[in-house]
């Protein structure tokens, strides 16, 4: 009986738990469908929120883009009414310059002539010295230049009596006061003496006048015999005189400076080209000297060979007596003095030559010293300056090439120099050693001579 109650209790309580089980799972169920359903109304609220936004921006758009029809449509009726506009005025224009041309006839050809005319006419007043003080009509020469429109009578005028101004002025002398810069840049004003349109002339010379700058400046050369303010002063009395003068109106007087003299190259290679001139001018003293006493020696050695049995002051006199000093000596001995004297004549024939040809050997190393300083001083300007000048960099390239050249020129006469005495040294050695061997084999002789008459005696 109680095996059988407690298999009831428990089928009952599995009963109880499976039914527990059941009612769970159907709870789940239920809420997984709420769930999707929120879910759903939720994603479609959003939705119609996205389809409004869409509608109210396409309302937006399609506003704005009427207004640029509109806005296009305006400014296309614009430009349809200034091309006709243009149009309208371009017909009119032409019309009107027709009309132009037809009223003035030759006018327009009268006027080209005189503006040409008046250009060409500016253009030598701008390079006249006359500017100095006989220019007054050139401002109506500028306004005809500058003139889009006929010239007027007075206008007409003005550029006559320009080119009767200028002619006059051609053919004046006139003492005229002017601003004049000096070397040192220095500004005063200066009596000067205006010799027609040829060119200005000072205390000083000629000089150059800027018309732009309204100054005169010095030339940096002046021509040779050229005149002054005070040798002018004949023609500003009406007298006739001959003065050199420059028909280019100063071009050739400005080209003076491109063509240096001796003196000016010379100056050019500075404290470096000076050196190689004193190193030059010691070389061809040497040489000369030199070259003169080796000349008075083969002199006197040719008298001496004349009369070898007298002995004299020369080179070939000493190596003679050497052998009449002492008649009882060996050929070993007496070989041994003349090489001695001869050694010793050598020296003296050579004296000098060695310093001759050190400085020959110096004088291009510095020339090519000089080349080097020049380049650096080039290179230095061209640093602070720039090169877009050229004139600035024309110290340093000048001292540059001048001393390569003082250098070549220098060494070559010095070289040479040598050479010919070198020559003329070795030629009189030559003979006082021929010389030398002959006394050697005349002593020689002497004693195989002794020694076979000795051997006779016995």
């Amino acid at each position: 009986m109680n095996l059988k109650m407690k298999l009831n209790v428990a089928f009952s309580l599995c009963l109880l738990s499976l039914t527990t089980s059941v009612m769970a799972d159907n709870a789940g169920e239920n809420n997984l469908v709420d769930q999707a359903q929120m879910s759903q109304r939720q994603e479609q609220q959003h939705n119609r929120t996205r389809e409004a936004s869409f509608k109210e921006t396409e309302q937006t758009l399609r506003a704005e883009a009427e207004r640029l029809e509109k806005a296009k449509a305006t400014l296309q009726k614009e430009i349809d009414s200034l091309t006709a506009q243009f149009s309208k005025n371009e017909s009119s224009l032409a019309k009107q310059e027709e009309k132009l041309r037809l009223e003035t006839g030759t006018l327009g050809e009268i006027f080209g002539v005189v503006r040409q005319n008046a250009k060409t006419l500016k253009s030598d007043l701008s390079h006249s010295i006359t500017s100095v003080d006989r220019q007054v009509y050139a401002p109506i020469v500028d306004d005809i230049v500058e003139a889009k429109s006929l010239p007027s009578l007075k206008q007409l005028n003005g550029l006559w009596q320009s080119m009767n101004e200028q002619i006059q002025a051609g053919g004046e002398v006139a003492q005229v006061n002017i601003p004049y810069v000096n070397d040192g840049g220095v500004k005063n004003t200066e009596q000067a003496v205006r010799l027609g349109s040829f060119g200005l002339i000072t205390a000083q010379g000629y000089v150059a006048w800027d018309n732009g700058k309204h100054v005169a400046i010095p030339y940096l050369k002046q021509p040779d015999d050229g005149p002054t303010l005070t040798t002018v002063s004949p023609l500003l009395e009406g007298q006739t005189q001959t003065l050199v003068v420059d028909p280019s109106k100063g071009t050739l007087l400005a080209q003076l400076a491109n063509a240096p003299t001796l003196m000016d190259r010379l100056k050019a290679g500075g404290v470096v080209g000076n050196i190689i001139l004193v190193i030059l001018a010691i070389g061809l003293i040497i040489g000369l000297l030199r070259g003169i006493s080796l000349v008075v020696i083969k002199q006197k050695i040719k008298v001496q060979l004349k009369d070898p049995q007298q002995p004299g002051n020369n080179p070939l006199g000493r190596v003679l007596s050497v052998y009449d000093k002492e008649k009882h000596r060996s050929v070993e001995a007496l070989e041994l003095r003349l090489l001695e004297v001869v050694v010793d004549e050598q020296s003296h024939l050579e004296k000098g030559l060695s310093m001759l040809k050190l400085l020959a050997a110096l004088a291009p190393m510095l020339g090519l010293l000089g080349t080097v300083t020049g380049m650096i001083d080039t290179f230095q300007v061209i640093t602070q300056f720039g090169n877009g000048d050229p004139k600035v960099m024309a110290g340093g390239i000048s001292m540059a090439l001048v001393t390569t050249v003082l250098g070549l020129v220098a060494a070559m006469p010095m070289l040479l120099a040598h050479n010919i005495l070198s020559s003329q040294a070795e030629s009189i050695r030559t003979i006082l050693e021929k010389q030398g061997i002959g006394l050697v084999a005349a002593q020689a002789e002497k004693d195989h001579s002794t020694e076979g008459e000795l051997e006779q005696a016995a």
